[in-house]
């Protein structure tokens, strides 16, 4: 069976490529390294011993998803590819609704071309909102509060469409919480071109000495220290859940939802003062004014994916940390020699 992993040098993305080889697929990456290197490539290739189909693009391009699908018997496809950043999506929300939204309608033209209804949607639980309770299950409404959000929910929506349309669609939509760590390989892991508008990779580089100091994004949020509460969990655990979920859709109909989360909050102040403990560094840090579209708390309810798709989160927070600041080290001692 051969997937199709747009966004597939990602971060997520990466993982998940190794996950779906080591359960026996066939992957095929298409990217267009606006967040991401080539090298990863290589690096999916040796954590795996196993060899991947590479394009470099953009899913937005009709004619290059055209030219993959032409190429490669498609089954089903994993659909990461997506600007993700809720800061800059406030400041430009046209260039995320053109890029996430467009992306994903050429995709799924592209597909509807070749027959291949099977699709694993990468959304958010940005989609949420600002949840009215918690923890936050599959069934609770819908309002994003920034455009980053808005496309998730559009693009939900888009998919939802598309099955009302053609009962012939299966589409899994995962909305995921907040993925932290690394590949144990030290191999691949979260390294953005630019400033990391997440949490851990912030971090990082002000634990490797690349940043001076670490923002912390207001500490007068409705949470035990003030500071924002999120559901972290592991990406390797995170990409296990994409191979569930494609083992699901390639043998289903319909659309069906799930949260990917451990269930367990923590503050930014709990997740700063456990890599400082677990990696014995120290994290210099302040607090700044909050950032635009940020809410105070989000964590999952997990059950459905339990059940239906037989996973669940299994890695600590302090794992987690560990993975983060073994893949930064390996990284930075590759790249400097």
């Amino acid at each position: 069976m051969k997937i199709l992993v747009t966004g597939g040098t990602g971060y997520i993305g990466s993982h998940t490529c190794v996950e779906l080889l080591e359960s026996g697929y066939e992957v095929v990456i298409v990217d267009n390294l606006c967040n991401s290197k080539e090298e990863v490539v290589d690096f999916i290739k040796e954590i795996t011993h196993k060899d991947v189909t590479f394009y470099k693009g953009d899913v937005c391009d009709k004619k290059l998803m055209q030219k993959i699908f032409k190429e490669n018997k498609i089954d089903a496809v994993i659909h990461f590819a997506g600007l993700k950043a809720v800061g800059e999506s406030v400041e430009m929300p046209l260039y995320y609704y053109r890029n996430n939204i467009g992306s994903t309608i050429t995709l799924c033209e592209v597909m509807n071309e070749y027959n291949c209804k099977k699709i694993v949607f990468s959304s958010s639980a940005t989609v949420y909102g600002s949840p009215h309770k918690l923890p936050i299950k599959e069934d609770f409404p819908l309002e994003a509060t920034n455009p980053y959000g808005r496309t998730k929910l559009y693009n939900e929506g888009i998919l939802n469409d598309l099955y009302v349309a053609d009962n012939n669609w299966s589409v899994a939509l995962l909305r995921y919480f907040n993925p932290i760590g690394a590949h144990p390989s030290g191999l691949i892991g979260e390294n953005p071109n630019d400033i990391p508008n997440n949490l851990m990779p912030y971090i990082v580089k002000v634990a490797t000495k690349e940043l001076e100091i670490l923002n912390i994004f207001g500490n007068d949020y409705n949470t035990k220290d003030g500071t924002g509460v999120r559901d972290y969990i592991h990406v390797v655990d995170l990409a296990k859940a994409h191979v569930k979920a494609i083992d699901e859709v390639l043998k289903t109909k319909g659309v069906d939802i799930y949260n990917l989360g451990t269930g367990h909050g923590y503050s930014v102040l709990e997740i700063v003062e456990t890599f400082k403990k677990v990696n014995k560094v120290d994290v210099p840090y302040q607090i700044v004014a909050r950032r635009a579209g940020d809410i105070d708390a989000c964590y999952a309810d997990a059950t459905y994916a339990k059940e239906k798709l037989h996973w669940e989160a299994t890695k600590e927070i302090e794992e987690m940390c560990q993975d983060s600041y073994n893949f930064a080290i390996k990284y930075k001692n590759k790249h400097n020699n």
